[in-house]
């Protein structure tokens, strides 16, 4: 295609945006309603996703060794933790400090355990952290065949129900968010495809003076992206002075430990780019099928 002609078809798409006047604000406003819908979802989505990360990011595994475990002893199974794959870190607490701990958690009360310091009385103890949370309970099951360990604490059932609410969550979520994208999809096209389908009689004309398909589709492809990219920046600068506004505004009264909400850069971003690939997708999209219906002239 030459440029000329190239140019001649963005300018006749540019054109029948501002000449189908009503139908036009109809499309943009329909397309922005179900992409703010839709991208309100996709932020709650990331957000829940980033809250359960942080929920689980704080499974842990303690390993409390033999009382009579020697330093030799402390060494390998530290060095042997180390060496599973699936190990992110290893923090080690000697005994002295695990008394200090509980003396300090303890408050007022804690003066009573003064008298034990310096004796032998609490286990070190390892905490380990795993790479992915998940893999907790088969790192701790390999911990506990050591030698020299007298227990091993990953949580039991409680991480394992802790674990499955979450998966829960992202699975429904994820469900959603499809369902959702689906209908918006349908929703955009068929928008577009009335606008079109009202310009009917201007691409007979079009077809019998002798037009090629390709000469006729292209004004109406390039109509549907702008169609789809306007309504789809409308609902990304709502979502993102409104998402500006509840950080502002969570970070004020909300203090909860786990309660904390994605920065807005670079969430709104990702957001913005899922909104523009769907708008223009679907814009193109709906444009080449309701043109098609009508080429045959």
């Amino acid at each position: 295609m030459k440029i000329r002609t190239l140019g001649r078809h963005i300018r006749e798409g540019v054109k029948n945006v501002g000449r189908n006047g009503w139908m036009t604000v109809a499309s943009i406003i329909s397309v922005s309603i179900t992409l703010l819908v839709l991208g309100t979802l996709l932020i709650l989505a990331f957000n829940i996703n980033h809250m359960a990360g942080n929920i689980e990011s704080e499974a842990e595994i303690r390993v409390l060794l033999e009382l009579e475990a020697s330093d030799e002893e402390v060494q390998r199974i530290e060095g042997a933790i180390k060496q599973i794959p699936e190990v992110e870190s290893v923090t080690f607490i000697s005994g002295e400090e695990a008394l200090d701990e509980l003396i300090e958690n303890m408050g007022e009360e804690g003066r009573h355990f003064e008298e034990f310091k310096g004796e032998n009385v609490l286990p070190h103890t390892f905490v380990v952290r795993t790479t992915n949370p998940q893999d907790v309970h088969q790192v701790a099951a390999d911990i506990k065949g050591m030698e020299a360990v007298y227990k091993v604490n990953d949580g039991g059932e409680t991480t394992r129900t802790l674990f499955s609410v979450t998966q829960t969550i992202r699975n429904v979520g994820l469900v959603f968010i499809i369902g959702l994208a689906f209908t918006a999809m349908l929703l955009i096209a068929n928008t577009i495809k009335m606008t079109i389908t009202m310009r009917k009689p201007e691409i007979e004309i079009m077809k019998l003076v002798g037009a090629t398909n390709a000469f006729v589709r292209w004004p109406f492809f390039v109509e549907g992206l702008i169609l789809g990219i306007i309504g789809a920046l409308i609902p990304i600068v709502i979502l993102t002075f409104g998402y500006y506004q509840l950080l502002e505004r969570a970070y004020q009264t909300l203090k909860l430990p786990f309660f904390e909400l994605l920065p807005l850069v670079p969430l709104i971003y990702q957001i913005a780019s899922i909104l523009l690939g769907i708008g223009a997708f679907i814009g193109i999209w709906g444009s080449m099928i309701s043109v098609r219906r009508f080429l045959n002239v």
